[in-house]
């Protein structure tokens, strides 16, 4: 306010220093100055008096709306800031339900993982006997076989199938010619298989295991060959079925002369996965001998048909003509029919002329 009233002394200042001068100018007296000094400062006076009336008025009434504006202006944001945080509250409150629901699974999660820890332990106490593993590999085998060809398909597999010399086969699989019965049998080799990718063990001991471990699946071989590859009974080929995926990768991918051993011994080392693959193939060739001796029968059936067809064909041809033969006879018996039933009209009407000639015509004709 005081820096108003400061400016408002200014301008008046200049205009009694501009009056001054254009008085100067003109000449006129000094009473006349005073007079008008004084009246010009009187009104002068009132008007500023004015003007702060009503500036301090208008400044009054500016205050009054500009506060009533920040009070509504206000109003309207806390009622914003309400309305987001309630949406916040909400969310958050939904995002808290949604982590308490997704710790419960996590917990429940935790709990069948806790449960298959349990499993996995107690299974490889189980296979830590070896006639547990044995039993362990037989089921899996036959889990494989009845996955592909079916529970209790006898025509292409059996379960411990006995051989004639006495010996009784983990399962025999009855491939077609010239595959023949092929014995398959399982074998678990894992004592030394552990022992030898056990990184707690030196390098040395390491590759003393190993050494056993190619022992074992030798030994294996070699009882396979020597028990399941009979000249006219079996085929002279077997399958080794290692239920362990990580030991059958082990021998492909480390030890060739395993592998090779085995070819030369005519024995298939097969893991699930590739023993599904084979037997696969198998069922695939067994479909389609069925279906080309199917073909076969068919094929034998449609000479036969032909055959009959010939016959029923050679039968018709005769038959047909047959009946060219009466429709002729036919046809000339109706000839006849027309021609008497003429004669007999030609009687009625007494034309004897007409009939003599006639008579000869028909005598012609007859002849």
């Amino acid at each position: 306010m005081e820096i108003i009233y400061l400016v408002l002394l200014l301008v008046v200042i200049i205009l009694l220093i501009i009056n001054l001068m254009m008085n100067k100018k003109e000449k006129i007296n000094d009473a006349n100055i005073t007079e008008r000094l004084g009246r010009f400062e009187v009104n002068m006076m009132k008007e500023l008096n004015d003007f702060r009336d009503n500036f301090s008025k208008n400044i009054n009434q500016d205050f009054v709306s500009l506060n009533e504006n920040v009070e509504r202006r206000l109003m309207i944001i806390n009622d914003k800031v309400n309305e987001r945080l309630d949406q916040n509250f909400e969310k958050t409150n939904k995002t808290f339900t949604n982590v308490i629901e997704r710790l419960s699974k996590i917990d429940e999660a935790q709990k069948k993982i806790d449960h298959l820890s349990n499993d996995i332990i107690s299974l490889e106490s189980i296979l830590t006997d070896k006639k547990s593993r044995g039993i362990f590999g037989e089921v899996n085998l036959r889990h494989i076989l009845s996955s592909v060809f079916g529970e209790k398909n006898d025509s292409i597999y059996q379960m411990q199938y006995s051989l004639s010399t006495g010996v009784i086969a983990d399962s025999v699989l009855f491939a077609p010619k010239p595959l023949g019965t092929i014995i398959i049998d399982s074998k678990f080799p894992l004592e030394n298989y552990q022992n030898m990718v056990d990184k707690n063990f030196s390098s040395e001991k390491r590759e003393y295991y190993a050494k056993l471990f190619k022992q074992d699946v030798k030994k294996h071989i070699d009882a396979i060959h020597s028990k399941y590859i009979i000249s006219g009974e079996t085929a002279d080929q077997a399958i080794m079925f290692l239920p362990a995926e990580a030991i059958f990768a082990e021998i492909n991918a480390y030890h060739s002369d395993i592998i090779n051993y085995a070819y030369k011994k005519r024995v298939w080392i097969t893991s699930p996965t590739t023993l599904i693959s084979t037997l696969t193939v198998v069922e695939m060739i067994i479909k389609n001998i069925e279906r080309d001796k199917y073909t076969k029968v068919i094929h034998d059936e449609l000479n036969k048909l032909g055959i009959e067809f010939t016959r029923y064909k050679e039968r018709w041809d005769k038959l047909s003509r047959s009946i060219q033969s009466v429709n002729k006879d036919v046809e000339n018996f109706s000839i006849t029919t027309d021609k008497l039933s003429k004669k007999f009209e030609l009687i009625n009407k007494v034309e004897v002329k007409k009939l003599q000639g006639n008579v000869e015509e028909d005598q012609i004709y007859l002849d």
